[in-house]
């Protein structure tokens, strides 16, 4: 049985060269297949609320589709402004034909009142 904080897709969802959106538990996560392999990351921009899924993959450089900050898929860092932090990455495993990804706990937010 699946854990909660994690996705299992059939590596034929997500042909090479594509973007592949889902989440878990209220988390949009994307999944990129490059030549360099399956990567992980949180779906939504760190610059602006957008969804990368809906931007473009362009070998390992992700470019987001509001203001075109882009990041590299394997590390989540940032290549290209607007954007000045990472995106979160995921723990991604292939066994056999099937995408094995660990969901990364969320960074504890600090409120100050």
């Amino acid at each position: 049985m699946p854990k909660q904080n994690s996705i299992h897709l059939a590596l034929s969802e997500v042909p090479p060269g594509t973007l592949h959106a889902c989440s878990v538990g209220g988390r949009e996560i994307l999944v990129c297949r490059t030549k360099d392999g399956i990567h992980a990351l949180d779906n939504i921009c760190t610059h602006a609320y957008a969804r990368l899924n809906e931007g473009r993959l362009r070998g390992t450089r992700l470019i987001c589709p509001l203001h075109g900050a882009s990041f590299d898929v394997r590390d989540g860092r940032v290549l290209g402004p607007p954007a000045t932090r990472p995106l979160m990455v995921h723990e991604v495993s292939v066994i056999e034909d099937r995408i094995e990804i660990s969901i990364a706990p969320t960074d504890p937010v600090t409120l100050s009142l």
